[in-house]
């Protein structure tokens, strides 16, 4: 054998545990968006992947380890469309990263529905989810700082107020558009929001 057929040799295995991994993820993200955690379970998972639970609990021992993998990947998912600083402005970000997740079947469907469960008693995604709003009111509010820096924010408004109320009426928008997709415009609705808490261009 080869050094080159050595080296296949030993991708390969990797290669399939990594394509295996990603199917169970996958199922796992559409099972948890249509049912939830407490609804989905791990056969409906094992069952969408096309595999038996036993194979599935060799990759994740447990439903939280699962659910916490499918909050990571989730995230790698949307990470690259995440509002950041550069030549873009904060605003601009905010409305290409709405738009960009409509288009992920499921994300948001994901999003809403484990981020609801999670302030049931003992959810295991509670933490995530909590320090994930923590994260985004830090880093909106710093966002919002620098235009006002910059004498772009209204007189009045407050930056760590701006970006609260930026986390709630996004999210709250996305739940209004999963359930009237035609009628709701997330990315006009917050383009009016920055309307109102933005100075106009001179």
């Amino acid at each position: 054998m080869t050094t080159k057929d050595t080296a296949s040799a030993k991708r390969g295995p990797y290669a399939k545990a990594k394509e295996k991994r990603r199917l169970i993820l996958d199922s796992a993200h559409a099972v948890f968006a249509a049912k939830g955690y407490l609804g989905g379970s791990l056969q409906d998972v094992a069952n969408q992947a096309g595999i038996s639970q036993t194979s599935l609990l060799h990759y994740f021992p447990s439903k939280s380890d699962l659910l916490m993998a499918v909050l990571e990947w989730r995230d790698e998912l949307t990470k690259s469309a995440n509002p950041s600083a550069g030549e873009e402005s904060f605003e601009d970000a905010v409305i290409r990263t709405a738009l960009h997740n409509e288009k992920i079947p499921g994300v948001i469907e994901l999003y809403t529905v484990l981020c609801a469960e999670s302030i049931t008693n003992a959810h295991p995604g509670r933490d995530y989810f909590t320090e994930r709003f923590e994260r985004l009111r830090e880093s909106y509010t710093r966002s919002f700082s620098a235009l006002a820096q910059e004498g772009k924010l209204r007189p009045g408004v407050d930056s760590a107020w701006a970006a609260m109320s930026l986390v709630a009426l996004w999210d709250g928008l996305q739940t209004q558009w999963l359930l009237a997709p035609d009628t709701i415009d997330v990315a006009k609705a917050l383009r009016a929001y920055f309307e109102v808490v933005l100075l106009p261009e001179a």
